[in-house]
């Protein structure tokens, strides 16, 4: 939808608008109270500062929303649409897949979490690479970076959904 279409949509619907790209109560009314936006800069910029920093209990709650990386997000959500998306890009032969189960197996032992990156614009070895990179990090070290790609993500989608 255009901006302006969205400076103008009642609270409910640009609440529904924007929860996809991220469901996190605090942002998305971070997001939608600050309308009217000047330009989408202005809105990706509030959406970046709502976004830094999220609390632990915001990135457990969205975590809880993602699947793996590698794996078909099932149901007909636009959250799940969003990421289907967004892993479209993806080229997955069987070494790859049986390499990023592994490493989402790994990583979930290790954290208690899914292993959660950007996938959009990124290789499938990209990110094989990156997250055999954080599975070297302590819980302390990768909690920054889980909430810097989900802000990534949370961005990318707002950008998609919101045009000039």
């Amino acid at each position: 939808m255009q901006l302006a279409e969205f400076n103008g949509l009642d609270h409910t619907a640009a609440v529904a608008a924007v929860r996809p790209c991220i469901d996190i109560d605090r942002w998305v009314d971070a997001v939608v109270d600050h309308r009217p936006y000047a330009s989408v800069e202005e809105l990706l910029t509030q959406a970046r500062r709502a976004a830094d920093p999220f609390t632990d209990a915001e990135l457990e709650s969205a975590l809880a929303h993602h699947p793996r990386i590698g794996q078909r997000a099932e149901g007909g959500s636009a959250e799940a649409n969003l990421s289907r998306s967004e892993q479209a890009g993806l080229v997955v032969d069987a070494d790859v897949t049986e390499r990023l189960r592994a490493g989402n197996v790994a990583y979930e032992e290790k954290f208690g979490r899914v292993f959660l990156i950007r996938a959009a614009g990124r290789s499938a070895e990209e990110i094989l690479a990156v997250l055999q990179e954080r599975l070297d990090h302590t819980p302390e070290e990768e909690l920054p970076v889980i909430a810097d790609q989900l802000r990534q993500i949370a961005v990318l989608r707002l950008e998609g959904i919101v045009t000039p």
